[in-house]
């Protein structure tokens, strides 16, 4: 992250201090650092270079880029048009990198690769953190998106193994490889297909703490979302609230809430998430009356589900079940 900054002959001593961090963690591989540090750095980096990209491209990219990119995957109609988009976005902001999606008929693969090198040396720290941090956004970002993790099958990198690959198999893949032509990311293709779970709304909450946050969610070891959303999925007419959720995961309510704001979320989130979700399913494909909907999702009142429908499509359940199934 401070390759960039040490090219241009920046001290990077201030930055350190800021982010509670000493002089040990340049001079000492063994050193580990946390991961709010570790986030803290990456906001100091970019106000201080105006550059959220670290300076390691041929172009910086300006304050507010992060930001933009969230707002315009925000709509897609399911993962694959909110990678597409942001794919588009970062060619026209990054011109020295070609970022692409390939789709089969069980894989997809995320695509990275040079238009011209970033650096002459293919193991020069600013090339490989460049293509470590755009994978790492990318995949944030879909995440966020599709609201739950999304695991890489495999990664390959296009640079010699690094002194830190053994942590590869924690931040990205069980399943790194190097020396590649390009850096490519594979996934199971159904999960391209997955809806798009994030409103306008929800990018004000996900951009607090600066672009730095994306370095804290959806981390292999982090998922905690994913346990909230299975839990209320058994039964939400009677879901636990957020202490007895809290208790059934074996953790504090105060960890479990920091642990879901880290992951860009809250227990409210999820539920409401997981609502919307059921509703529309059980409107379109099923013939179940929308009052024992609104029931079965914990609804005490169907004006109450009423309400939130309308807030989640703009149109009432009837005239959605009618819109998309004929159903009277």
């Amino acid at each position: 992250m401070l390759s960039g900054m040490r090219a241009r002959r920046l001290d990077p001593a201030p930055l350190l201090r800021e982010a509670g961090l000493g002089r040990d963690v340049l001079e000492d591989a063994r050193v580990r650092v946390p991961v709010a540090s570790y986030a803290a750095l990456y906001n100091a980096v970019v106000r201080h270079l105006g550059d959220e990209a670290f300076g390691l491209f041929h172009a910086p990219l300006r304050t507010g880029a992060f930001e933009f990119l969230c707002r315009g995957a925000i709509g897609s109609a399911d993962l694959a048009a909110a990678l597409e988009r942001a794919a588009r976005f970062l060619r026209l902001v990054l011109p020295g990198i070609e970022i692409h999606l390939e789709r089969e008929a069980r894989q997809a693969r995320l695509v990275i690769a040079e238009r011209r090198p970033l650096q002459r040396r293919a193991n020069d720290p600013r090339r490989v953190f460049a293509f470590e941090w755009l994978l790492r956004l990318l995949h944030g970002l879909a995440c966020w998106l599709a609201a739950r993790p999304l695991p890489m099958e495999e990664v390959r990198f296009p640079f010699p193994a690094p002194a830190h690959a053994a942590d590869y198999a924690l931040i990205y893949a069980e399943r790194s490889r190097f020396g590649a032509d390009a850096l490519v990311a594979t996934f199971d293709a159904a999960l391209m297909a997955l809806p798009v779970r994030r409103e306008a709304s929800d990018v004000d909450a996900f951009i607090e703490g600066g672009p730095g946050k994306i370095v804290m969610l959806y981390r292999r070891d982090r998922e905690a979302a994913r346990a909230v959303r299975e839990l209320l999925a058994h039964s939400l007419a009677a879901a636990p609230g957020f202490d007895a959720a809290a208790r059934a995961l074996n953790v504090s309510p105060r960890t479990l809430h920091r642990r879901l704001r880290e992951e860009g979320t809250s227990f409210r989130a999820i539920k409401a998430a997981l609502r919307r979700d059921l509703a529309l399913a059980r409107l379109e494909k099923t013939r179940e009356r929308v009052a024992d909907i609104a029931a079965e999702l914990g609804y005490s009142e169907p004006s109450a589900f009423f309400r939130a429908f309308h807030g989640w499509t703009g149109e009432a359940p009837t005239v959605h079940r009618r819109r998309t199934r004929g159903m009277a």
